[in-house]
């Protein structure tokens, strides 16, 4: 298993075969401080996940909420927030089971199991966001944003980490306007933004890893990048829409970059950013019945590029419709014209 640049190797070993046989020792014979100390303590989420499936003695070893926590706090240190840790303590299973629901990717394709506009709204939502630039953080928020008022429910969507003025220094140093820095800024800057529902403690991941893009403003400058994660949209799974993330920073080459905006809207295939009811809607439904998947590399890109392929090919039959009709229009117009003319001459 590997986690980081370490790699370690368990062997499990039937005891039975064992004292026939002469064979390995059982990874129960080591003594537990030493497996959770030396070599659970090494292991990331996942390979974690998958070392607690190898046997019933390291399951229970692997289920402990400390070891839990450690890795949930490494992965995320925005979740350090004292609320976000009492909401994480009322999760069926703990850190673990925020894990469960955090890391993996939701699958864009899995469409809800039941009417949610049945389901009463949420009073508020949560939001844990880090950003990191290669192993180093350089931006932690938790945002809690209430959900029951007219503006919000009526309002485009959109959850602002950041204020107009705001700016937050990184070490990140501005080397140049080539699109090498473009496709290298590409390559290091991860995000993460996890919604999390403190009423049915739940909680997920509405964000790709990766920049889905990295352009530069031409006006001012700025490097926009986005980051996507597509969910369905109803349950019409050919019915999509795009969590669309923001990042924007600005530095003159030599210095240091600056984050002046973290930024997530719901945007549809019409272009269009939902409002808070219907994104509160899809969000919802996401969160309880979206199916988790471990993330292939570059497959955030993936989804996005064919989310901008089917809102092309819909705005282009949108297109065709309009034509269409307008022809039938000028037709239509074209024979009451030429009728009523008729009418005049053969009066």
């Amino acid at each position: 298993m590997e986690s980081g640049t370490t790699t370690i190797t368990i062997t499990t070993v039937d005891h039975d075969h064992d004292h026939n046989h002469g064979g390995g020792t059982a990874i129960s014979d080591v003594h537990q401080d030493v497996i959770k100390t030396h070599i659970l303590t090494r292991l990331d989420g996942a390979t974690l996940a998958s070392a607690s499936c190898a046997s019933s003695h390291l399951h229970a070893l692997s289920t402990e909420e400390q070891l839990w926590r450690e890795i949930c706090s490494s992965t995320w240190p925005s979740i350090d927030d004292p609320r976000v840790r009492h909401i994480i303590s009322s999760f069926p299973g703990g850190y673990r089971s925020f894990f469960s629901d955090s890391f993996p990717l939701l699958h864009h394709r899995s469409p809800p199991k039941q009417h949610h506009h049945n389901r009463p709204f949420l009073a508020e939502i949560i939001s844990a966001v880090d950003v990191h630039y290669k192993e180093s953080l350089i931006f932690s928020k938790v945002q809690e944003n209430e959900t029951k008022s007219d503006w919000f429910l009526c309002s485009p969507l959109r959850f602002d980490l950041l204020g107009q003025k705001e700016s937050v220094q990184t070490p990140i140093r501005h080397v140049g306007e080539d699109q090498a820095w473009l496709d290298h800024l590409e390559e290091n800057l991860k995000l993460s933004w996890i919604l999390i529902d403190p009423t049915r403690n739940i909680a997920a991941n509405v964000s790709s890893r990766s920049p889905v893009s990295v352009q530069r403003q031409w006006l001012t400058g700025d490097v926009q990048l986005r980051y996507s994660m597509v969910i369905s949209g109803g349950e019409d799974s050919s019915e999509v829409v795009q969590c669309a993330v923001v990042v924007t920073c600005e530095g003159k080459v030599g210095g240091a970059m600056q984050v002046l905006e973290v930024s997530m809207q719901v945007e549809d295939l019409e272009g269009k950013h939902l409002n808070g009811k219907d994104g509160l809607v899809i969000l919802q439904g996401a969160m309880e019945s979206g199916k988790r998947k471990k993330e292939r590399k570059g497959e955030g890109k993936e989804r996005f590029e064919e989310f901008l392929t089917m809102k092309r090919e819909r705005k282009e039959r949108k297109q065709r419709r309009e034509k269409a009709l307008d022809m039938a229009c000028i037709a239509t117009g074209f024979t009451i014209f030429a009728a009523f003319w008729s009418f005049l001459l053969f009066r």
